[in-house]
């Protein structure tokens, strides 16, 4: 069963659609599910997540914790937003199925891509930002779906 917050996120999602320009863009999926996320930030000159959107493939807990990532990170400065974990996701969304977890793990990796690609973009390093893998399905642990 999934949480109410879940289930307004999926119905109700947050931040949909396309920023031109972004300062940012990541996009990371999961070969055995499907899915595909892809995050888009406007980042200011003060390092500040001002605007994030979010274009999604994938089932409902994708749309979900797409659409509860970008309203955690935005606001955020850049070392705050590397710090939201697909662990913050799920908490903020009061949990998921064991079997949805992986679409959490999107959500960070989504963020972290679009980070790097700022990253790429400006010439800078984020202090503890790791280059983001395309594929989540090859990073996690295994498990059934």
């Amino acid at each position: 069963m999934y949480s109410e917050k879940v289930m307004d996120h999926f119905q109700n999602p947050r931040n949909v659609g396309e920023i031109e320009n972004a300062s940012g863009v990541g996009t990371v999926g999961n070969a055995k599910c499907g899915d595909i996320m892809r995050i888009f930030l406007d980042i200011d000159d003060d390092g500040i997540v001002r605007d994030a959107k979010f274009k999604t493939f994938g089932c409902g807990a994708a749309v979900a914790t797409s659409s509860m990532a970008t309203e955690l990170v935005k606001g955020k400065t850049i070392q705050e937003a590397l710090q939201v974990t697909n662990k913050a996701v799920m908490e903020a969304l009061d949990g998921l199925p064991p079997v949805k977890v992986h679409c959490s793990l999107l959500a960070e990796e989504a963020i972290h891509a679009a980070l790097w690609d700022y990253a790429e973009k400006h010439h800078i390093v984020i202090e503890g930002l790791k280059k983001p893998v395309d594929d989540i399905s090859e990073s996690e642990p295994q498990e059934e779906y």
